[in-house]
């Protein structure tokens, strides 16, 4: 037993503090507590509470995947009554019970999170487990590698045939099963993942003590390998929102929790040096000046940017791992800056296992990439007599950051006399915040996501699409389809609170503290896409890509080689616009203005959002002398069009 924790001291020196408490998982599961019967029954009031009276998808969810959560909880309120303290079901079958009847739901935004110690610790295997396609088949391969784990034979690029005596395929299946994706390939994305790292905090401990790993050598040999599970307990990670903060950010968050607690422990587990990284820039703030950064993102566990070479040309490439940051005006000025940095013939932009993160951020970011005006989604409340108790107290909030649910009051109010199940629409990212900044990156632009995409990044994905950015590859064939915004249980407790610390709960609060660290989660505003697709929930039915990929071997072991190789050959056939513009001087009533433009046949001026000229421009660079308005101006507006009319860059100009 000691030899299996004895890798976990040669780990790389900046994770080895978090995994010095690691321990073998019957060793952890001695050390667990036990509920109370009140325990129990105030986490199932609190339940029936929260999706009973706040849970915007309940009668979608009840329609489509035929289930009645309600009448469960109802039930298992019903056994607890009659039970004594002698006779309660143990704090794992208890914990079961709740994953199992909010995991019908299928949805990962509306979660019950087990009380402590397991909401602190992670279940491990020291390797990672990834699907990958060879002739059309489906396949799974060891892909990434603890630092000081060895073995002779298992080793990243072996191909995983059997897990526990189980077909693999069919081992993915059963665990995928116990996940609550919105559609098929959003559950077998977390089985896959769910195969080698278990976050207690949202599942229950692995059943088996260890597994038993049938596999193929490169060699073609065939042997097993067995290994304990193991646990330790990761540093929460500083760049992220507390959902359960008194903070306009808290109250803007679309986030799948899980696949997210995922990310942050592959990093620390498999790539420590990105964890040093961002722990370093963290503690060393913002002060740092970003134009000696070059590629190095300042925020590294959120960017990773580069160019690519391909037969098809060079260009850029950004991967997005995160929309889980505090500032999303920071966020998007990091995205702009790199951005600005990389080839102008084309850049990808890969959101694969982006668990989403601040709604705002998300939504801002679109604008940067098309010269069009961006419309954010619009999110509805469940009506309900909480939700427009709810609505009521904050419009606007007494609270002391900017938040305002007056606009959903009326239409809330109104259901009693029109029997509607949802309030009207309004945007959480305002509009203006959506426009702020506009087009900064004219090149034409291919979005990678998978079935780990959820939440903000569904609606990202969703935005680039209705605004047709850009085509979207998928390596799945959906995204995770989570459309909705999310409030954590202790959010909810504070809005139904005084507004002041410590937030003592209004008489009318059905929220109560929940006991020894459990938590919940509740979607409690749907979104709704834009334009073309206007009115559809994103809510289970994704974002479907415009073009597949079948993830290689290749693509894991050397740097999604083929991945890239596919979006560069898309990039390729698009058409490539060129703007660029700088004021040359500034004399009283002229200012010259010198650009430079590719493909683009009209140049339209705008002073502070009023038509000024037009120009009829070609490939190269032109100087436009432009009359100012007698009243002076602040900012020019070019917009730019191609040959057949359309609207294809725009640029904005201090002047």
């Amino acid at each position: 037993m000691e030899g299996d924790l004895d890798f976990l001291k040669k780990a790389h020196s900046a994770v080895k503090h978090q995994l010095a408490d690691g321990t073998t998982l019957p060793t952890f599961l001695e050390t667990t507590g036990e509920l109370t019967l009140a325990d129990c029954k105030l986490i199932v009031e609190q339940a029936l509470v929260l999706l009973e009276q706040t849970y915007v998808h309940l009668p979608f969810k009840e329609a489509m995947h035929a289930v009645d959560p309600i009448q469960r909880l109802k039930l298992l309120q019903y056994r607890l009554e009659q039970m004594s303290d002698e006779g309660l079901l143990s704090e794992i079958q208890f914990h079961n019970e709740m994953i199992d009847i909010f995991t019908s739901l299928r949805d990962l935004h509306t979660t019950y999170s087990p009380s402590l110690p397991y909401s602190l610790k992670v279940a491990f295997l020291p390797f990672f487990v990834e699907e990958y396609f060879d002739d059309g088949e489906q396949k799974y391969l060891v892909s990434k590698w603890m630092e000081g784990f060895s073995h002779p034979t298992f080793k990243p690029g072996v191909e995983v045939l059997y897990w526990n005596g189980v077909p693999i395929r069919r081992a993915v299946e059963l665990n995928a099963a116990k996940h609550a994706g919105s559609n098929i390939e959003a559950r077998r994305a977390r089985g896959v993942e769910g195969m080698t790292i278990r976050p207690m905090q949202y599942t229950l401990p692995p059943d088996a003590t260890w597994v038993v790993i049938g596999y193929r050598t490169p060699e073609g040999e065939e042997i097993e390998f067995k290994q304990e599970w193991l646990v330790f307990s990761p540093e929460p990670e500083p760049s992220g929102v507390d959902p359960d903060s008194a903070t306009a950010e808290a109250t803007a968050l679309g986030i799948d929790l899980l696949t997210d607690k995922v990310r942050q422990i592959k990093k620390v587990l498999y790539a420590p040096k990105a964890f040093e990284l961002e722990k370093r820039f963290a503690e060393e703030g913002r002060m740092r000046a970003t134009s000696s950064q070059g590629l190095d993102s300042i925020f590294p566990g959120v960017f990773f940017a580069k160019k690519v070479e391909t037969q098809y040309g060079t260009f850029g490439y950004i991967r997005i791992r995160t929309f889980s940051v505090k500032d999303a005006d920071a966020f998007v000025s990091e995205f702009v800056r790199l951005a600005e940095l990389l080839p102008g013939e084309g850049l990808i932009i890969d959101v694969r296992g982006n668990g989403g993160g601040l709604i705002p951020a998300a939504e801002q970011l679109l604008q940067v990439l098309t010269p069009k005006s961006i419309e954010p989604e619009r999110w509805q409340f469940t009506n309900t007599p909480l939700t427009h108790e709810l609505c009521s107290l904050h419009a606007p909030s007494p609270l002391p950051f900017d938040f305002d649910l007056g606009a959903w009051v009326k239409s809330i109010a109104q259901s009693v006399a029109t029997g509607a199940i949802y309030s009207r629409s309004f945007p959480i990212t305002s509009i203006e915040k959506c426009n702020a900044v506009g087009q900064r990156y004219d090149g034409p632009v291919v979005l990678i996501t998978d079935a780990l995409c959820y939440s903000s990044t569904d609606i990202f994905a969703a935005g680039f699409q209705d605004h047709q950015i850009g085509p979207i590859l998928g390596a799945s064939n959906n995204t995770g389809a989570g459309g909705a915004n999310v409030w954590a249980h202790g959010l909810l407790q504070i809005l139904m609170s005084e507004p002041i610390e410590p937030y003592k709960p209004l008489p009318n609060s059905p929220f109560k503290s929940l006991p020894k660290g459990a938590g919940m989660r509740v979607s409690v505003r749907r979104s709704l896409r834009v334009h073309d697709q206007a009115g559809t929930p994103v809510e289970d039915l994704g974002i479907t890509p415009d073009f597949r990929h079948y993830m290689t071997k290749k693509d894991h072991l050397e740097g999604n080689i083929d991945l890239i190789k596919k979006a560069s050959e898309i990039l390729a056939s698009l058409p490539v616009y060129t703007l660029s513009a700088e004021v040359k001087s500034s004399t009283e009533g002229t200012l010259t203005v010198e650009i430079t433009t590719k493909n683009i046949t009209r140049v339209d001026c705008y002073f502070d959002g009023r038509p000024r000229s037009s120009h009829d421009v070609s490939d190269g660079t032109t100087q436009l002398d432009l009359e100012l308005p007698l009243e002076g101006a602040k900012g020019l507006e070019l917009k730019c069009y191609n040959e057949k009319d359309e609207l294809v860059a725009a640029r904005r100009v201090n002047i």
